[in-house]
């Protein structure tokens, strides 16, 4: 049952979450009075954008031979994300103008393009599900220069961009108490597999997880 489970999860994850951001959407779109106007119909726009240009690798990780080494970070990474995003975007619509708004956006954007770069920048050894591939080398180049897992700290960059804009009590505090934790759970249980690749040691002794610097 549980394989069962994972390797449905991540269509399932992908098509449940970008027709309720569609839904989102269209509700922001009729919103043509409100002051913030087209604004959170953009934010989530680029936001669905990004849900698609992660779509191949999506369907790639559900095609994969399910590990032990995920220990189920997948799928609760996975709904607290949804439900983060959910409360976000289905909350009280905000009603900043849209010049005010340009922080929240940057920081959107900015956490996407960092997320994308990474993926890149790890090509085919990337997954959406924590496993470690026979051939796997560490990834040196680019963000990860600076940091282990820049690919999480562009995901926790958008989304606190997209909580700040659509700002209410729920969507806050499913970010700081529900994905953050699950985010920080599963880079301990990624770095403990990881641990066994030859110069993965090395690699966390010169390099913070999320913030140069601090951690």
């Amino acid at each position: 049952m549980r394989r069962w489970i994972t390797a449905r999860f991540p269509a399932l994850f992908f098509f449940t979450g970008f027709l309720a951001g569609t839904g989102a959407l269209v509700r922001a779109a009729r919103d043509t009075v409100s002051p913030a106007f087209p604004m959170p119909a953009a934010m989530i726009g680029f936001y669905l954008c990004w849900v698609l240009l992660e779509a191949r690798i999506t369907f790639r990780t559900a095609g994969m031979q399910d590990t032990e080494d995920d220990h189920g970070t997948e799928i609760v990474y996975g709904l607290s994300r949804f439900a983060t995003v959910l409360a976000a975007l289905y909350g009280p619509l905000p009603d900043t103008p849209p010049l005010l708004a340009v922080g929240p956006l940057l920081l959107l954007l900015a956490g996407i393009v960092l997320r994308l770069t990474s993926i890149r920048t790890l090509g085919a050894f990337y997954s959406h599900r924590v496993r470690k591939d026979a051939q796997h080398r560490i990834a040196t180049t680019g963000p990860y220069r600076l940091l282990r897992h820049p690919a999480y700290t562009g995901m926790l960059l958008a989304h606190i961009g997209l909580v700040v804009y659509f700002l209410n009590p729920l969507s806050v505090a499913l970010l700081l108490l529900l994905f953050v934790p699950a985010v920080v759970h599963r880079i301990f249980v990624e770095e403990k597999v990881m641990a066994t690749v030859p110069g993965y040691r090395d690699f966390m002794a010169s390099r913070k997880r999320l913030v140069p610097f601090l951690w």
